[in-house]
């Protein structure tokens, strides 16, 4: 257990430095990093780390490495944009226990600009809030790894085991990211992933599954219209049918035991939707894009075959389709659900860090959502605690984190650190 002097310096030196802290999050989120156009901001990421005379670790994720691996999700395209970082700062005479401490760098694209109060990537502070696209989600928790090293540092201390801190692209869509960095042979005895969780230990989260609907119509001129076969319409149908499925999922006696007191933990999210080339033709095509959630523990082939089972049979009821049936394609999350052990040393400790920081005990929630943590868990016997600032509006507009709360979490994350890795006189 730290000593209590310690722990005040600490406390206090994160503290002194949360402006430092700030302007570097200010930064980060000023780079747009939506998918696809990461590699700036991990240019920055890099940079910081070399500054700080970590082993930098930059390489571009390769398919051909990961996609025999458990927990791979498709993709539609190649990688040559897709770049992890990873700055490892390697203990002269380890003695605590080892560390990832893993933040995502890639953001979901913002919507209309102009239905933002102030440009997304023009970071602002307004009322205790930082506002940006990715402020909350997670560039904010990133910076903040970074930062708890940082005040440890300045105390003259560093880790006293091997810790890594993982840049990461793909976490919203694939999270192949994360798995790049598996098969590159990072491992460590705890992860901590700083997620916008609202200073909650996530016990368990839901697996995603994303698939594609490609629904097929018969074009005929819109006087003819009964002629033909309108593959949009025939779409809102077997979407109809998901729906169906969704609320099965959600009934109480389907529900995983961590979801049991929830409402409705399954979530079906029809997310894109195209069709049709003019609007006096019946369309000859729609294309929908979904997402749905799954229990820790479920199939994922099986969930596979009760959606297929599902669209087949909505698609019979239609006259076209039932002969020209809708083809589905898997095209992103394929995420196993993950849930944290009760009883780690790991967890001990965060939730007496936590205590310490803000004085409040710890609390725990199932998530809905998925994170990276489900990589460390379910394939490399690592348990990873996902725990991180409050943020609102994270996917939507004027994106939002709470200052007040990065700053406990921060504190949090260096007196982790400080126990967990025990600490050494920096050279």
């Amino acid at each position: 257990m730290l000593e209590t002097a310690l722990t005040s310096a600490i406390l206090d030196e994160v503290d002194r430095r949360f402006d430092a802290q700030l302007q570097l999050t200010r930064e980060l989120v000023a780079l747009p990093s939506v998918r696809g156009a990461e590699q700036t901001a991990q240019d920055f990421i890099a940079r910081l780390m070399r500054e700080r005379h970590w082993s930098v670790d930059r390489w571009r994720v390769e398919l051909d490495a990961i996609r025999h691996l458990p927990g791979f999700s498709p993709v539609p395209g190649g990688y040559d944009d897709a770049v992890n970082v990873v700055g490892s700062l390697r203990a002269e005479r380890p003695r605590g226990r080892s560390l990832i401490l893993n933040g995502h760098i890639d953001v979901v694209p913002t919507g209309p600009s102009e239905m933002w109060t102030r440009p997304p990537f023009a970071p602002e502070i307004r009322d205790g809030w930082l506002y940006g696209r990715g402020s909350g989600d997670m560039k904010s928790g990133l910076i903040a790894t970074i930062a708890a090293l940082d005040a440890l540092r300045h105390l003259g201390y560093r880790p006293a085991a091997d810790v890594h801190v993982q840049s990461v692209v793909e976490e919203e869509c694939t999270g192949n990211g994360a798995l790049a960095c598996l098969a590159r042979g990072y491992r460590a005895e705890a992860a901590l992933i700083p997620e916008p969780t609202s200073e909650r230990l996530i016990r368990g989260q839901v697996g995603v599954l994303w698939f594609q609907v490609r629904v097929r119509g018969l074009p005929v001129h819109v006087m003819d219209a009964g002629s033909g076969s309108n593959a949009i319409e025939a779409a809102f149908d077997l979407i109809t049918a998901l729906h169906r499925l969704e609320a099965r999922w959600n009934e109480p006696q389907q529900r995983h035991a961590l979801y049991a007191e929830h409402a409705h933990p399954i979530n079906l999210n029809i997310g894109k939707i195209a069709g049709g080339d003019w609007a006096s033709s019946v369309p000859a095509w729609c294309v929908f894009d979904a997402r749905i959630a799954l229990y820790p523990g479920q199939d994922i082939a099986d969930a596979k075959r009760e959606i297929e089972t599902v669209i087949r049979d909505a698609a019979r009821a239609n006259r076209f389709l039932a002969n020209a049936p809708p083809e589905i394609v898997y095209n992103g999350f394929e995420a196993e659900g993950y849930v944290l052990a009760r009883d780690t040393d790991a967890t001990a400790l965060l939730r007496r860090a936590h205590q310490r920081s803000t004085g409040a005990a710890l609390a725990e929630s199932a998530f809905t959502g998925t994170t990276d943590a489900r990589f460390f868990g379910l394939y490399a016997g690592i348990p990873a605690l996902v725990y991180g600032p409050k943020s609102e509006a994270i996917h939507g507009f004027d994106e939002r984190v709470d200052l007040a709360s990065l700053r406990h979490v921060t504190q949090t994350i260096a007196l982790f650190i400080a126990e967990w890795c025990e600490l050494e006189a920096s050279a």
